[in-house]
């Protein structure tokens, strides 16, 4: 029966698809579909999609943007420079439930409050996009994601019906501070993320701009308000837990960036309080110091300049990985290194003296798990410094 009624809506859909989307019933319902966070990175953040299902015609389908293809040409080029393509993917409710059941993350719901033809008017525009020429789209996980396309679809069809607010927003806080909520500081994830990403994501949020991330799709929704029959009346109609699991937390590492910073940190000071003391300079360490941070401050110039991603420019990460330092090293290798050395030390002492300043007045706030590194930089750069010869 239930393959009749599938065949019977694929007929349906084909014939009604040159002049009109298929006419939903009057027992359709347009909701908000909202996942918990997963143990990957990428699923730190949880997932937003939306749910059309009506049940006169046997048919509950979830329309997400969130798919992309691995063997897409291109792909991992595409990504790295800031072009990811992303596209709206149509599907069964159930087999999007699948997944997230066997992870063991939550899903609700939030069934919005709609007239016959906003719901039309979401079907539509759905059905529009999920067209092979319609479906791709630039990825930005900041300002153009799975869940800043919902936000961006309600205000298309409701227009100035609908009112977002949200009686827990803090226009204070930032999108670094909001990201960085969900992901453990201590995390190679949660530093790679804050080191690769310039000052852009330090800005004050809108209330719009908070819908980036799923959590506050979903409170938002559930806070806003709607002009319904000439009525201001709730956005969302119903709320339902479709899967009921904990919160699940990112697995720690035991080899943490603070600790690995903080080992490396606590025996370069030694060295260095030797080095002092005897009067000598250990080539290895500063070869790793200055070939690390190269390298490092490579890949942030390289985001910086060379790449279409929003978030990557105005990096002031590079103060302490500082990109030359990779040339330097060819000359801190030598024997007998030159002696404008200890004069580029100096200006690399004054660099790591600005970072306090740009993260006290939130100019741009720096990974947490870095503090012991550059603790450790700061002397070993004034201890080269002050070495007349090297």
């Amino acid at each position: 029966m239930l393959k009749k009624y599938a065949l019977l809506l694929f007929f349906l859909l084909i014939f009604k698809s040159i002049n009109a989307q298929l006419e939903l019933s009057a027992y359709s319902e347009i909701s908000i579909v909202t996942a918990g966070p997963g143990t990957a990175l990428f699923e730190a953040f949880g997932h937003s999609a939306i749910r059309v299902k009506d049940p006169m015609f046997q048919f509950d389908l979830i329309y997400n943007y969130g798919m992309f293809d691995f063997n897409q040409p291109h792909f991992y080029t595409n990504f790295v420079k800031g072009k990811p393509l992303y596209r709206l993917g149509r599907y069964d409710f159930n087999d999007f439930l699948v997944n997230y059941n066997q992870d063991k993350r939550w899903v609700k719901q939030q069934v919005l409050n709609l007239s016959q033809s906003e719901k039309q008017a979401f079907f539509n525009y759905l059905e529009m996009t999920v067209l092979p020429q319609n479906s791709d789209y630039l990825y930005d996980p900041y300002f153009d994601n799975c869940a800043t396309k919902l936000r961006d679809i309600t205000t298309l069809v409701l227009k100035d019906k609908v009112v977002f607010k949200d009686i827990h927003f803090d226009k204070n806080q930032s999108f670094r501070q909001l990201m960085n909520q969900e992901i453990s500081w201590n995390s190679w994830g949660s530093f790679g993320i804050n080191v690769a990403l310039g000052s852009k994501l330090d800005q004050k949020t809108t209330l719009e701009e908070t819908m980036y991330l799923p959590k506050y799709v979903f409170s938002i929704f559930k806070n806003s308000k709607i002009t319904l029959n000439e009525k201001s009346e709730n956005l969302v109609k119903t709320e339902e837990i479709v899967l009921n699991f904990k919160d699940l937390e990112q697995k720690p590492t035991i080899f943490s960036p603070f600790l690995i910073f903080l080992i490396f940190g606590i025996i370069g000071l030694l060295i260095t309080f030797s080095d002092f003391k005897k009067h000598k300079r250990t080539n290895w360490l500063d070869t790793t110091i200055f070939f690390s941070t190269g390298i490092i401050g490579v890949l942030i110039a390289f985001l910086w300049f060379f790449t279409n991603h929003s978030t990557t420019p105005n990096n002031f990460n590079f103060l302490w990985a500082f990109a030359p330092n990779f040339f330097v090293g060819w000359f801190i290798l030598k024997k007998n290194p030159p002696k404008w050395i200890s004069k580029y030390a100096k200006v690399l002492v004054i660099f790591l003296l600005i970072i306090p300043i740009l993260w006290l007045t939130k100019i741009q706030e720096f990974p947490i798990s870095v503090i012991p590194l550059l603790a450790f930089l700061f002397i070993r750069y004034l201890f080269l410094s002050t070495k007349k010869s090297l």
